[in-house]
């Protein structure tokens, strides 16, 4: 008997449980919201819109997903919650009806030199299984099979205590086998340093002979130890060193030593340049010390492992003809297939969740990796897409998903894709929540949110809630821009020259031979995994005066600042103590000038142990930074604390006339007005911005700079539709004063708009590599010979 349907009129009433079907948040004030109430359905897909700094990520990271996470950090005990980030909660007057929050966002997989794409996932751990039970010969349990643990062998005695002055010495030898292959440890590549590059052996040591960055004469923990360790003549230059002091200058094991009464260690120069740079991911490095590592050290492959990072046994083990490092290899599509040939019932349930993970992979778009692919390499969009793989096969239902731009780094080939796996989620039962600026995410929403009307403080309110047909006929900027569309252009520039590139093979390309026009735009296209960033960022020759600017996270804390970053903060210190008559130091809240209360941070920060640690403005300085002897003096009637207060249009406006005229700090803001950051405050943390608002402050910065090549890495990332011509007016600017622009995009606006258009493909992984279409975007509209032309010619109408 089929059970009566809700609508009969014989049903009961609707059950209480049925009735909480609204996410309800009233009085947010996280960052620049002001005051939002807004009622998300649940079981839905509600898409997030507006223009970047409009107070999207607040309200959906920063209000509802942080809430949800608070709450369930405090259903464990005090003693676990002790091991877990503290969560302040959010300011927000009403928070009803959450469910529990699963966040998919842009942060970059960690880009340690160890941790690769299977090791950021279960991957790697089910293949060290796999190949500890099945592999032949078999050399040990997972470990042995793992590129991190490091073979170890020990022996010794110990006392047991028997009580009643009865010992007994009992002998033990401990051993475990690791994978670690020993030459490398575990990195793949082995280093040679020059020392060339670390002293000048003319020199002795008193002399100041060391050319390290940051190495001081009067360092106790780095100049001073060798000098004063008595195990080196520091008066001798280093070339007439006798063997044995080269020997110990170079190479000493850890030793202790005293310098002026103090217990220090002594460490050879190699073994101690290796620990404090080497053993760091380069890219995290700061630009000046990255710099040195570059010029100091080459980087070659193991030739014990061949770069597999694995010891000989590990590589020695086989299941069906393949070692643990080729599978590691191989692209996971095919990886996949050779899982799906392995049939051992001793292992069912093993192979079953091996195959379920690969076949997410696939599903999601990310076949074309390998297992062994360094995470740190991995563009946003690909990271985005890893973490999303352990819920694809989620039993999960009733939880709320919230994704940021989950299109980025997406072809438009592939949005659809993406869009097909947010459905399913929600078809599920799912709420998913997704902040986008992407048309074509943004139709198949069942509800959408606008946030504006603007940005930063002109932002912060809703400007629409309904559904996509009402947002396209609402009068708000995303409903204006929805169906923008870019024509080609009729006319492109002439190309000064070109950029040879022969032979690239770097990943996936095959062989590539190509000329990128110079004193152009532009744009290298292709599904994603086509091969376009290992031309643009891996194949470029050396000497090419290149400034590349990437979707690499900016290294910053809590003091860190766009004017702090940009260096604007000098001009403005030497302008307000040039005027005032005072040191410039005064001026920074990290030096002279900071209050002393908070130390120039403005807050005062209670650590509260397993609770949210507390931040109270500091009473002395009133969230200021600066001592109030420092706000006396003032440069065009405003105090430093105004200043850094003040917005990037506002300060662009003070800085350019009158008696506040400094030239050098109005040519920082006019760069960072042109890449649509007018909104950003001076003085407003770092680690508050999106990951596309910090990629156009790197864009800024680097604006400045003298090299002739610009590579920009998808610019349009976090941009509204709104501001996509703001960019391309920048991006012409930047080609009429004579630099050269290449830029990697999946935007049809940026593709219609450039001189040039190089777009590989014709798929991903091993079916891409290879150079589908050169030509002007005119010519790849009309020919449709590949996936962009389609999408290009759909998008311009043709």
């Amino acid at each position: 008997m089929s059970m009566a349907k809700r609508t009969d009129p014989q049903s009961p009433a609707p059950h209480a449980a049925d009735s909480h079907d609204l996410i309800r948040v009233h009085g947010a004030r996280v960052n620049n919201l002001r005051d939002v109430s807004i009622e998300i359905p649940k079981r839905r897909l509600t898409v997030f819109t507006g223009v970047s700094g409009s107070g999207k990520s607040s309200l959906v990271f920063g209000t509802i997903a942080a809430e949800s996470q608070r709450l369930i950090n405090e259903t464990y005990s005090a003693f676990v919650q002790g091991f877990m980030p503290a969560l302040a909660r959010p300011e927000v007057d009403v928070l009803d009806g959450l469910t529990t929050v699963i966040t998919v966002d842009q942060q970059r997989l960690g880009a340690d030199p160890r941790s690769t794409v299977g090791t950021a996932t279960d991957a790697n751990a089910m293949l060290r299984i796999l190949f500890s039970r099945l592999g032949k010969p078999h050399i040990g349990s997972p470990q042995a099979f793992s590129f991190n643990v490091a073979s170890v062998q020990a022996s010794g005695a110990f006392k047991v205590d028997r009580g009643a002055d009865r010992t007994r010495t009992v002998k033990r030898t401990f051993t475990r086998t690791g994978g670690m292959c020993t030459r490398c440890e575990g990195r793949g590549t082995v280093s040679d340093i020059d020392l060339t590059q670390l002293y000048d052996d003319s020199k002795s040591l008193s002399e100041g002979a060391f050319t390290i960055p940051g190495w001081k004469s009067d360092s106790f923990w780095t100049v001073r130890v060798y000098a004063e360790s008595g195990l080196l003549d520091p008066d001798k230059p280093i070339r007439r060193f006798t063997k044995k002091e080269m020997q110990d200058f170079l190479y000493r094991e850890p030793t202790k030593v005293k310098v002026e009464g103090v217990n220090l260690t002594y460490e050879g120069l190699i073994p101690k340049i290796q620990k404090s740079f080497l053993s760091k991911d380069k890219e995290a490095l700061q630009p000046h010390i990255r710099e040195f590592v570059e010029r100091a050290v080459t980087f070659t492959t193991c030739p014990d492992c061949d770069g597999s990072r694995l010891s000989a046994e590990a590589r020695s083990s086989k299941i069906a003809k393949l070692n643990i490092a080729d599978a590691c290899a191989m692209q996971i599509s095919d990886l996949a297939e050779w899982v799906r040939g392995l049939d051992d019932p001793s292992v069912a349930p093993l192979l079953a969740a091996l195959r379920r993970t690969l076949d997410s992979f696939v599903e999601i778009g990310l076949g074309y990796l390998s297992l062994d692919r360094p995470s740190g390499t991995l563009s946003g969009g690909e990271a985005q897409r890893v973490k999303m793989i352990r819920h694809l096969g989620s039993s999960l239902t009733d939880v709320t998903y919230v994704f940021d731009e989950p299109t980025i780094g997406l072809h438009p080939h592939d949005i659809q894709r993406m869009n097909d796996l947010l459905l399913r989620l929600r078809d599920k039962g799912n709420t998913v929540l997704v902040v986008e600026h992407k048309p074509q995410t943004i139709a198949i929403a069942d509800h959408v949110v606008d946030l504006g009307p603007g940005a930063g403080t002109a932002g912060g309110t809703v400007c629409f809630e309904g559904t996509v047909e009402g947002l396209r006929a609402g009068d708000t900027i995303t409903g204006r821009h929805l169906d923008d569309r870019a024509a080609v252009k009729e006319t492109v520039r002439e190309p000064a020259g070109a950029l040879e590139i022969r032979g690239a093979s770097a990943h996936n390309l095959q062989g590539v031979d190509v000329d990128i026009p110079l004193g152009v735009l532009t744009v290298v296209t292709g599904v994603a995994g086509s091969g376009k960033s290992s031309l643009v960022h891996g194949s470029i020759p050396a000497g090419a005066e290149v400034i590349s600017v990437d979707q690499g996270a900016i290294r910053g804390s809590r003091r860190s600042n766009p004017a702090t970053y940009t260096g604007l903060l000098d001009p403005i210190r030497k302008a307000f103590a040039k005027a005032n008559g005072v040191k410039p130091a005064l001026f920074s809240p990290n030096s002279e000038g900071a209050c002393p209360t908070c130390n120039g941070a403005g807050v005062i920060y209670t650590d509260l142990a397993m609770m949210a640690g507390v931040a109270t403005t500091c009473e002395e300085c009133e969230g200021r930074r600066f001592q109030s002897s420092v706000l006396d003096h003032r440069f065009g009637g405003r105090d430093i604390s105004e200043v850094l207060a003040m917005s990037v249009a506002e300060a662009e406006e003070f800085f350019g006339a009158g008696e506040a005229r400094t030239p050098a700090a109005h040519r920082i803001l006019e760069r960072l007005a042109d890449v649509g950051l007018g909104y950003l405050g001076l003085g407003q943390p770092l680690t508050t911005l999106s990951g596309g608002e910090r990629q156009r402050l790197k864009l800024a910065t680097h604006m400045a700079d003298k090299g002739g090549v610009y590579v920009l890495d998808e610019p349009t990332t976090g941009l509204h539709l709104a501001d996509v011509e703001q960019l391309l007016g920048l991006l012409d600017r930047l080609v009429d004063s004579g630099k050269s622009v290449i830029v990697v995009e999946h935007h049809q606006a940026v593709m219609a708009h450039a001189d040039w258009i190089i777009d590989l493909g014709p798929g991903a992984g091993h079916d891409g590599g290879r150079v589908v279409f050169e030509g002007t975007p005119a010519d790849l509209v009309a020919a449709r010979s590949t996936l962009t032309g389609e999408h290009l010619a759909a998008y311009v109408g043709s």
